[in-house]
């Protein structure tokens, strides 16, 4: 069965400035990051997702780890972050329709830190806050069947990535398959659906937002609960997509630079050009910019030339 909610005018709203943020990304080359764009917000998204779950690292220290450098602090709070890291540099393996593969992710999110990562819980659960029971997880005996179902409704064609990725984190949440790691994974796993369908995402720190809002976090996906619908989370979910792709479009009052065409160029794997071809990418740019960006892509050994002028003929530099 397809998960309950309603398409309001907000979530229209909010659908339509997404995709007009994520064409004027791919208009300005930004689906590419730089290397230090791509590194500042894979650390910043593991420092917020993880400071979600009371993880109490920096940002300086996770970038140490990351770096292969010793850090002090708890043992519990460094072993999250390293596995973190292990789990987002290879996001590009995980399938998001697969629960094999979801579950696979969990384990390694999860290794050394609980006896039974990467498995379904065998108990019931519930959520405190505060004093206060705030949900009562399904039976365990139901969590396959049912993430299963979460499963197959990822498969539905017919339905929206911006809209199904929502869906996937407020039911997964509810559902709670895990007896640790399961806010953790439920932003995972939204990343993963995303990015299959647009590749900015993969390095779109939306957890920072998430981080920075944790009471409205909480309250829609209480919100949700109680209407029995995930309308409410969805629409919190797509305002901070939305708010993260403006950060990502604002940044630094982001000017396109002839490093970021080179870069973008590259992950082309384009192997032979010419300056003709380099043009044909970048229609805007003239003949003397396009001198200008591939004689700086010769010093920064990004690829060799042979011949002269006009003429020449550009090899990639395998990295």
């Amino acid at each position: 069965m397809k998960p309950p909610y309603d398409i309001t005018p907000v979530i229209l709203k909010l659908i339509s400035s997404i995709s007009e943020k994520i064409g004027a990304i791919n208009a300005m080359y930004l689906d590419k990051h730089s290397p230090q764009l791509r590194k500042q917000n894979r650390i910043k998204t593991i420092h917020s997702s993880l400071q979600i779950e009371g993880n109490t690292l920096t940002e300086e220290q996770i970038t140490a780890l990351i770096e292969n450098k010793r850090v002090i602090g708890p043992q519990k709070d460094v072993l999250e972050v390293i596995n973190a890291i292990r789990v987002y540099e290879d996001l590009g393996k995980y399938k998001s329709t697969s629960s094999k593969s979801f579950l696979n992710a969990h384990q390694s999110l999860m290794k050394n830190l609980i006896s039974d990562a990467g498995n379904y819980r065998k108990q019931g659960v519930g959520i405190i806050k505060g004093t206060k029971v705030a949900h009562i997880a399904p039976p365990h005996e139901n969590v396959p069947f049912l993430m299963n179902d979460l499963f197959d409704y990822l498969k539905n064609k017919d339905e929206l990535a911006l809209i199904k990725s929502c869906v996937f984190h407020y039911e997964m949440e509810f559902i709670h398959p895990f007896l640790d790691g399961n806010g953790r994974m439920g932003r995972l796993w939204q990343t993963v659906i995303l990015m299959e369908e647009y590749p900015v995402f993969e390095f779109l720190p939306f957890e920072t937002l998430i981080s920075k809002t944790q009471d409205s976090y909480y309250k829609s996906l209480a919100m949700s609960d109680n209407s029995g619908k995930s309308t409410h989370f969805i629409e919190y979910m797509l305002d901070v997509i939305n708010k993260s792709l403006e950060n990502l479009l604002n940044y630094e009052n982001r000017i396109i630079k002839d490093i970021d065409r080179l870069e973008y160029f590259c992950s082309l794997k384009i192997k032979e050009f010419t300056r003709k071809d380099y043009m044909h990418v970048f229609k805007d740019i003239s003949p003397a910019t396009a001198s200008r960006d591939l004689k700086k892509g010769l010093a920064l050994n990004f690829f060799n030339i042979t011949g002269h002028q006009s003429t020449a003929k550009y090899t990639l530099v395998e990295s």
